[in-house]
């Protein structure tokens, strides 16, 4: 029998605050376990949650990017279940009434091309602690650290039907919740992006749909490929068998590269939803959300269309719009410069200078030559006032290190090359009276013999003569 798999994802993202989400502890990653859990994370008598509004601001720039529904009115509620690392004995959360619904996100399948992932809902609510058991010996330790900070649980749809559609979404995911609308710090080991993946197969060709299994924390793109692929195995296997599938809660072992069941998989009645008697219902204005969608940044789907407008090749666009610190730059740096520069310019961003920065563990946005500067050395390239070789080994270092512009480094080091033809012709001469054995090899087929005249009439300049003009100097001289 041929099977069909069908996957969606639910995906927990940290949301950038300074603090957490009902309470003013900090979220900072690493502090010593229990010195980030204040009173209102811990629930103790008396404390009252306070909403942050940071955290509802960066989902709702999450709905306006993925074109879902902001609910102007939405509601907190209680997830009620006992475990050791969720001190209050339950979580705060968004059920019946998030604050956004609906919406998409565009990815490509490697078997169906290009496809539209739909969103089901997005949810805010609060992480719960982190049980220790690797430091200990007979028991395990808890720290409520975590406790509180705030999560954005975004639920897709059952719309994937492959591994790769699976990995293909995380990622398209991650580069807009990061890159694009810088919600999260996407950092995967330290749990501010990982994943709970359904899954479940049926017949090809049926419409109803298979029992499945959630396999909870991955934290990898990886783990979430491999996860996936042993689940679909063992799902299918059990089925071919004549068994059936239970619904149940399952954990992923990287080291034995298997999903374990962890417990039988709760339905939304188990955890007794209410409205938290705390929080009053959630309510957005209009006024508020236009002020949101005009404060976000320009997408990076629009600055690829500018960037391909100036007639860059396809793939230099999508290396020029990896992240937005590059994309900036880069639209910075083509700004105001002549057409027939830019492609010149995206070279020397993606070259030279990309070089530099990762010589020094650089972003972009730390780049200590400026893109006025960038563009004005690499007209000086051009115009032919100093060659590529001084550009990039001498006066980028000296830029980088701040001494001064463009044209003050040029003067100051006396780089400006050799460009008038009488005097470069001159030297020719004298390199070739010099060197009648290189010329006679020349004229006798020995390509080898040009460079090392090149070489010599450089020398006698001092690495100054224009090399355009030199080369077709020498060429008529010894064709003559």
């Amino acid at each position: 029998m041929e099977w069909e798999v069908v996957i969606g994802l639910e995906t927990h993202v940290q949301l950038l605050t300074q603090s957490k989400i009902f309470s003013g502890a900090s979220t900072a990653f690493g502090a010593a376990p229990n010195t980030q859990a204040c009173a209102v994370d811990i629930a103790l008598p008396g404390v009252l949650p306070v909403l942050n509004k940071a955290a509802v601001e960066k989902a709702i720039r999450f709905g306006l990017a993925i074109g879902a529904n902001i609910n102007r009115h939405s509601v907190f509620a209680r997830k009620n279940y006992f475990y050791p690392d969720l001190p209050k004995g339950y979580q705060i959360s968004q059920y019946e009434l998030p604050i956004v619904q609906g919406g998409e996100i565009d990815i490509v399948s490697p078997t169906r091309g290009a496809i539209k992932v739909r969103f089901t809902r997005a949810h805010l609510e609060e992480d719960a602690g982190k049980s220790l058991h690797e430091n200990f010996k007979d028991m395990s330790g808890i720290d409520l650290n975590r406790a509180g900070t705030p999560l954005l649980e975004i639920v897709s749809e059952p719309d994937l039907r492959s591994t790769e559609e699976a990995v293909a979404y995380a990622k398209a995911l991650h580069f807009l919740v990061v890159e694009e609308i810088d919600i999260c710090d996407g950092n995967m080991q330290e749990g501010s992006f990982r994943f709970d993946a359904n899954v479940s197969v049926r017949p090809s060709g049926s419409a109803k749909l298979g029992t499945r299994c959630e396999i909870k924390n991955l934290n990898s793109f990886r783990f979430l490929e491999h996860a996936i692929e042993f689940e679909v195995k063992r799902q299918i296997e059990i089925l071919e068998d004549g068994g059936i599938i239970e619904q149940e809660t399952r954990l992923y072992d990287p080291d034995k590269n298997e999903t374990r069941s962890m417990r039988t998989k709760e339905e939304a009645h188990d955890y007794r939803y209410f409205p938290d008697p705390d929080l009053l219902p959630l309510a957005v204005s209009e006024e508020w959300i236009k002020q949101i969608e005009a404060s976000m940044p320009e997408s990076l789907q629009v600055q690829h269309q500018k960037i391909t407008a100036y007639g860059l090749p396809i793939q230099q666009a999508n290396q020029l719009t990896a992240n937005r610190e590059t994309s900036t730059f880069a639209l910075s740096t083509f700004d105001g410069a002549p057409k027939e520069q830019i492609p010149i310019l995206a070279n020397w961003i993606l070259g030279p200078l990309s070089a530099k920065l990762n010589q020094e563990n650089l972003g972009v946005a730390q780049s200590k030559v400026s893109p006025g500067q960038l563009r004005v050395l690499s007209t000086r390239v051009s115009d032919g006032t100093i060659s590529a070789t001084t550009a990039t080994g001498v006066v980028l270092p000296v830029l980088w290190k701040g001494e001064g512009s463009v044209d003050e480094i040029i003067e100051k080091r006396s780089l400006r090359q050799i460009s008038e033809a009488g005097a470069i012709e001159k030297i020719v001469d004298e390199v070739l009276a010099g060197n009648p054995k290189q010329v006679e090899d020349y004229r006798a087929g020995k390509e080898k013999a040009f460079n090392s005249l090149v070489g010599q009439v450089m020398k006698a300049t001092k690495g100054k003569a224009n090399p355009a003009q030199l080369n077709e100097i020498l060429k008529r001289k010894l064709a003559g």
